[in-house]
């Protein structure tokens, strides 16, 4: 078992130290790091298995639900993850696109929509999808040309979505899609679209280094109900506060993989022998091993600190960012630390190193890129000094004009 020192951590409260240690031995006994080849298959076994174990009652909001609790708590959503990632990279994914796929419903869903969806997600009797990227509109959401056009009592969809996780398999998909002639975010809304609606068709499916379902999806003359998901137009607000919630989330499975990653590393240092002693000898490996435990220990830090922060009711746009930006960033470069202390094993097919190599490069991307998680920083930060300056300049004048109105008395 790793380390887990970490939820002595005052983020945490005892519940949270119990899900962990509930999990780690549910986990050990009934995942696998590798799959059959057969990933469609293996994804929808891994949803029942986590809805069996009650695992995914986390992913969603509202008891009433099947949720373990009215909101979701974003610290035990991290613990999941975490816990997940370091096990197996595919069973991760399975429990995140539950959560991802129906958080809008979660946050803004009316009561019909949560009872028809929620509960279904949580038992693992329904995969859910986020249909948000478009072939022109990866990482600048706000571009996207799917249209939502009303047609008395329904809207018609047409156009394309693509690289959906849980694409071909998803029994519904939260999708979003442009209403109004409005520019950039504006005049975007969000729907439920059941994956048997006619005019959806999987138009292809997508094979990445690192397999999961993924699918490009294209929508012709697709008639859905005008009970659209949120407010009409304010869909990209939906979409945002959605990953809000998940971002940090990230984060933890980035965490998670560097964990197993140090693990693995300490195991084949401690056992290898070269040059007449162990790896874990020479300097130039304690070197590299101490970075690497130093680096999960900050990113851990900030993961753990946005999720705490969202579950006191805060924002969290730009703690999430920081937090995903630095775990996968930083997982990227321990994992590839411990590919390099296996030498050529460290790239031989299934190898655990070599899993992980290819599981966390996609990280640095989905859920906004490390690019957009920098803007986003920078754009908070800024934002946040311009507004003290405002601050502190209005109190000063506040102060002249007292000082003046003592002086003339």
């Amino acid at each position: 078992m790793a380390d887990s020192s970490f939820l002595d951590w005052p983020f945490f409260e005892e519940r949270h130290r119990k899900l962990a240690k509930d999990l780690e031995s549910w986990a050990s006994a009934h995942l696998a790091a590798s799959h059959d080849a057969n990933i469609d298959e293996a994804c929808r076994k891994l949803v029942r298995e986590l809805g069996n174990g009650g695992w995914l009652k986390y992913a969603i909001g509202g008891i009433a639900y099947g949720a373990a609790a009215d909101n979701i708590d974003t610290r035990a959503l991290c613990i999941i993850r975490e816990t997940l990632a370091r096990h197996s990279g595919l069973a991760d994914f399975a429990f995140a696109m539950q959560g991802l796929g129906s958080g809008a419903i979660t946050l803004f869903g009316t009561e019909a929509q949560k009872t028809k969806y929620l509960a279904q997600v949580a038992k693992g009797t329904s995969i859910a999808a986020f249909a948000l990227s478009e072939p022109e509109a990866g990482s600048d959401a706000a571009a996207m040309q799917c249209e939502a056009t009303q047609r008395g009592d329904s809207y018609e969809l047409n156009g394309e979505k693509t690289f959906i996780s849980n694409g071909g398999i998803a029994d519904f998909y939260v999708l979003f899609a442009r209403t109004s002639e409005s520019a950039g975010s504006r005049g975007i809304t969000a729907f439920i679209v059941d994956a048997k609606t006619p005019g959806l068709e999987i138009a292809e499916r997508i094979q990445v280094m690192a397999p999961h379902p993924l699918a490009r999806l294209k929508f012709t003359n697709c008639r859905l109900a005008v009970s659209q998901l949120g407010e009409p137009d304010q869909g990209f607000k939906v979409a945002m506060a959605t990953l809000d919630v998940f971002r940090t989330s990230v984060g933890a499975a980035a965490v998670g993989f560097a964990r197993r990653a140090l693990e693995e590393a300490l195991r084949r240092a401690t056992s290898r022998k070269m040059f007449g002693q162990k790896l874990a000898d020479f300097q130039l490996t304690q070197a590299k091993l101490a970075e690497m435990a130093t680096g999960i220990d900050a990113a851990a830090l900030l993961t753990y600190r946005a999720a705490w922060l969202r579950d006191q009711g805060q924002n969290v746009t730009v703690a999430a960012a920081m937090a995903k930006m630095t775990a996968t960033e930083t997982a990227q470069k321990v994992i590839d630390a411990a590919v390099q202390m296996f030498g050529g094993q460290g790239v031989v097919s299934e190898e655990p190193v070599e899993r992980l190599y290819r599981e966390i490069r996609p990280l640095r991307i989905y859920e906004g890129a490390t690019e957009v998680q920098q803007l986003i920083i920078a754009r908070g930060i800024i934002k946040r000094f311009q507004e003290s300056e405002l601050s502190q300049g209005q109190v000063k004048g506040t102060e002249v004009t007292h000082l003046a109105g003592e002086r003339k008395a």
